[in-house]
């Protein structure tokens, strides 16, 4: 979790001077005793509570290192033995977590060759870190992206040994692959190979990353689609997942899932249909079946495949783990078949007003279906969390597909239920009318799912029709 200090504080008519400590006057602008600039200064603060991760953080900050890639932070403490901090500088930058995907090629491939180049340093001087996510980047006034809040997973005496260097590249590959336009496939796929341990070290990674930049760097992200997620304001743990995925020339998926089952449960299973559901319509789009029928098939067949992977899974693991899922199969950029199980939605955003495609399989949807209750009182039901249908939870379940004929201006929109149960249709309509850029009415929809409460995990895909 992050906070902001400072130490603006107007309450109090003294202000210490940062170098010598002596208590200034707040209307003075020097420091009466060392003649020190007197001004307000800001910390960003990020705390952890993995105690045994605390002794190799501090042995970390004990080196003192330093390099362009990485932002030393000037204090690490723990705070009543149960929490450490971390305290940098801060001056307005921003968080890679506040990014909207995608970026475009050349950012992506400028990530991955400062990234390469941080861990190998990190690596050189005996630093190993368990993984590397969007929360451990800020983004400086200047655009450039730098490592920080580091999670160390172990400090050596020497350099970090041979067997231990490509542990990192996981989730550095997990991570810039989900900042690709769906459109750049071989960028994806070199970074897949990187999640997928195809290299042995961070300075191998990134001799691969320079001889193919120029290939990599020739295209830009489709200004027509985005993608983001995003923890809300009062759950620690994400468990909601999103994903695309072009199938063939015709065809582009377009997933997002929220799990159920806390840590190693939803979040296993939101990645888990994402990737599955992605995998499986991959293949099966290869053997080209031709009509919407076939194509429909195709999306069912996926969908129960990740819906019994999941099961078998839960089963495996001997715990109750399941999620919602909603999905759209584009065809050709005119037809959209958009499926879904449980209540994260599908809409459609036409001529400035926004339109449901799915319906929820809940029981408020039942009862306001049955006149029981108005779609207004569903919002705030004390049983709004009952859903009827889950993905992982039963063998083959029931899933409702819906055929959507485009026109060129639409949008379709695919989100968790952290943004609709927070944000009204008609906020989520104009905030999709007010800005046309996707990226932007991402970032815009989650501020307002925080604004509303953020009591949930918030995830939405916007996909344009050019």
């Amino acid at each position: 979790m992050f906070y902001l200090a400072t130490d603006a504080r107007p309450d109090r008519p003294t202000r210490k001077c940062w170098e010598c400590e002596t208590e200034n006057d707040r209307a003075v602008r020097e420091c009466i005793s060392c003649n020190a600039p007197l001004s307000d200064r800001r910390f960003l603060l990020a705390t952890r509570w993995m105690h045994e991760r605390f002794d190799a953080t501090l042995a970390w900050f004990d080196k003192k290192l330093e390099h362009p890639g990485m932002l030393r932070p000037v204090d690490v403490f723990i705070h009543n033995e149960r929490q450490l901090f971390t305290v940098v500088p801060y001056s307005g930058e921003g968080l890679m977590l506040d990014e909207a995907a995608p970026l475009a090629s050349t950012r992506v491939i400028d990530l991955a060759q400062r990234l390469a180049g941080t861990l190998a340093f990190l690596h050189n001087n005996g630093v190993q870190l368990a993984r590397i996510k969007p929360a451990n980047l800020i983004i400086a006034r200047d655009n450039s992206v730098r490592l920080f809040d580091l999670e160390v997973e172990a400090v050596h005496d020497g350099p970090v040994p041979e067997a231990h260097r490509n542990a990192e590249l996981n989730s550095v590959g997990h991570m810039l692959r989900r900042y690709c336009d769906v459109e750049d496939t071989e960028l994806q796929t070199f970074l897949r190979a990187a999640w997928e341990g195809a290299f042995s070290s961070p300075a191998t990674f990134g001799r691969e990353v320079d001889k193919r930049y120029e290939q990599f760097v020739n295209g830009g992200p489709t200004p027509t689609i985005a993608g983001m997620t995003d923890v809300g304001l009062v759950r620690q743990l994400n468990e909601d997942n999103w994903g695309w995925r072009k199938l063939s020339d015709r065809a582009r998926l377009y997933v997002v899932a929220d799990g159920m089952g806390g840590h190693d449960g939803g979040e296993v299973a939101s990645e888990l249909a994402v990737e599955t559901i992605c995998r499986i319509a991959e293949e099966q789009e290869k053997l080209q079946p031709a009509g919407l029928d076939a194509l429909e098939e195709l999306f069912d067949h996926a969908f129960q495949t990740a819906n019994n992977t999941i099961k078998e899974h839960a089963e495996e693991k001997g715990n109750d783990m399941g999620t919602t899922l909603v999905s759209m199969l584009l065809l050709e950029g005119k037809t959209a078949l958009v499926a879904n199980v449980g209540d994260s939605r599908g809409y459609l955003f036409r001529d400035r007003e926004l339109h449901p495609v799915t319906r929820d399989h809940s029981l408020v949807a039942k009862m306001v279906e049955r006149g029981r209750i108005t779609a207004e009182e569903a919002r705030t039901h004390p049983h709004s969390n009952i859903l009827l249908r889950t993905v992982g939870t039963e063998r083959d379940v029931d899933i409702d597909i819906f055929r959507v004929d485009l026109q060129t201006g639409d949008r379709v929109i695919l989100c968790s239920d952290g943004l609709w149960g927070e944000v009204e249709d008609r906020d989520i309509q104009e905030i999709l009318s007010t800005y046309s850029d996707p990226r932007i009415a991402s970032r815009e929809l989650v501020k307002a799912a925080h604004h509303g409460g953020g009591k949930d995990n918030v995830t939405v895909v916007v996909v344009g029709i050019p």
